[in-house]
């Protein structure tokens, strides 16, 4: 896979805070699927993460980030923020609050910054891949280079596997 040349908001704001990372371009494979990106990138799906907004019982909004081949378990997902329940937002929201669209949403760079909980088996790994804001790119770094720019906690917040 290409190296990106381009640089997005979240690849600037790397950059302003001096924290490395790699780049990943993918937009021109038409791949939409964040399992067809890890496979795309020659990734381990695992290691590919996606970034999921979601709306608490106190109208609090909250970003996950899990395994793009992985669903999120709403109630554990709400337990770990404290919540009763959470939902999704609906996509027609994502722009305005995030400043972010569908398929290019990035846990680094939002509008706001909200309580962020990456699923535990990111600590699986030296670095993890997720979107750089734009459809068509990631970005790698470790959680360590992460928590320099978002705060998050680390919980267990899938599906359990049969």
């Amino acid at each position: 896979m290409k190296k990106n040349t381009e640089k997005t908001n979240v690849m600037r704001l790397l950059d302003q805070k001096k924290i490395p990372y790699e780049t990943y371009c993918y937009a021109d494979t038409g791949v939409i699927s964040g399992t067809e990106v890890a496979d795309v990138l020659g990734q381990d799906p695992q290691q590919v993460f996606k970034t999921l907004v979601t709306v608490g019982n106190s109208n609090n909004n909250y970003v996950f980030l899990i395994p793009v081949h992985q669903e999120l378990d709403l109630k554990k997902a709400a337990k770990a923020v404290g919540e009763k329940s959470i939902s999704m937002i609906k996509s027609k929201e994502l722009l305005p609050l995030t400043g972010y669209i569908h398929g290019g949403c990035s846990p680094v760079g939002m509008k706001k910054q909200f309580k962020t909980t990456i699923d535990a088996s990111a600590a699986d790994f030296d670095t993890i891949i997720f979107s750089a804001g734009r459809i068509g790119y990631q970005v790698q770094l470790s959680l360590d280079a992460l928590r320099q720019i978002v705060r998050f906690e680390l919980a267990d917040l899938t599906v359990s596997q049969p």
